[in-house]
C-alpha cells in the first residue's frame, strides 16, 4: 500500500513539473498508463540532464562533497603533483589550500607556480589573493596595482571585487564603495551586493544599503532551495540584517 501511494505520488509530481516546465505533452500518457516506467524513462530524459548542467546544482553538491571530505581535493592535488611537477598541478595544490583557508600554503604553492612561468598575471592575482587573506592587505594591493588589468570583463569584475575589499580593509571606504557600486549588477552571485550592502550600512547610509539587500531578497525568491544554498550564508545574513532594519521602522 505504501509502495502504491509512492508511486501515485511520484506520478503526480511528474505531471506538475511536466505542465509547469512545458515539456512534450506526449509525456503525459506514459505517466498516466505507465507509471513506473513512464516515470523512470521521465526522470532519466527530462530531469537528469538539467540537474547536471546546472551550475547551482553542481556547487551545491560539491558543498556537500566537501562537507563529508574537506581535504578530498587537497589529497588528489597532492597526489596529482607527485605524479606531474607541473605548473597546473601546483596552482591545483594552491588552489585546494585556499578552499580550506590555508592561505600561507596556498601562497607557497602559488609562488613556487610563478617559477615556472614568471609574470603569469593569473597566478600574481592567485598570490594577492592569499597574502590579502592572511591580513597583508596593503601588500597584496601593491601586487594588484602592478599588474595589468584583465582582457575579459568577467576577470576584471572579480579583480575589482577583490580589490574592494582590499581597499575596504584599509579604511579607504569610499573607494571601495565605488567599485562595489560599479560590479554589483554585473557579477554573478551575491557576494559583491552583500559586501556593498555592509559598507554602506557601516558608513551609516542605511537607505542606500537597504535597497541593496532588498535586491538580494528580490533575487532570492527567483531560486530554488537548491541554487540558494550555493550562497546559503550570503542570503540568511541579508535576510537577518534587512529584518533588523525593517523593526526599527516599525
Amino acid at each position: 500500500m505504501i509502495a502504491y501511494l509512492a508511486v501515485i505520488g511520484i506520478q503526480v509530481a511528474l505531471v506538475v513539473h511536466l505542465v509547469k516546465t512545458g515539456r512534450n505533452t506526449l509525456w503525459l500518457a506514459a505517466l498516466i498508463f505507465l507509471p513506473v516506467v513512464g516515470s523512470i524513462a521521465y526522470i532519466i530524459v527530462e530531469i537528469l540532464p538539467g540537474l547536471v548542467s546546472n551550475r547551482h546544482v553542481r556547487t551545491a553538491r560539491a558543498k556537500a562533497v566537501a562537507a563529508l571530505d574537506p581535504e578530498r581535493e587537497l589529497r588528489a592535488a597532492r597526489d596529482a603533483l607527485d605524479l606531474a611537477d607541473t605548473v597546473a598541478n601546483k596552482v591545483r595544490l594552491g588552489d585546494a589550500c585556499a578552499e580550506l583557508g590555508r592561505w600561507s600554503e596556498a601562497e607557497a604553492a602559488y609562488r613556487d607556480a610563478r617559477s615556472g612561468v614568471p609574470g603569469d598575471a593569473a597566478i600574481e592575482r592567485k598570490i594577492a589573493r592569499a597574502v590579502f587573506e592572511q591580513g597583508h592587505a596593503a601588500e597584496a594591493l601593491a601586487l594588484i596595482d602592478a599588474l595589468d588589468p584583465p582582457s575579459g570583463q568577467s576577470e576584471r569584475d572579480r579583480l575589482s571585487l577583490l580589490r574592494a575589499r582590499m581597499l575596504e580593509h584599509l579604511g579607504r571606504a569610499q573607494e571601495a564603495l565605488d567599485l562595489y557600486a560599479d560590479i554589483v549588477t554585473r557579477l554573478p552571485g551575491e557576494e559583491a551586493r552583500c559586501r556593498y550592502a555592509a559598507l554602506l550600512l557601516a558608513q551609516g547610509w542605511e537607505n542606500k544599503a537597504r535597497t541593496q539587500l532588498e535586491e538580494v531578497e528580490a533575487r532570492a525568491r527567483r531560486l530554488d532551495r537548491q541554487q540558494r544554498a550555493a550562497e546559503a550564508e550570503m542570503y540568511r545574513w541579508a535576510a537577518d540584517t534587512l529584518a533588523q532594519l525593517r523593526a526599527r521602522d516599525s
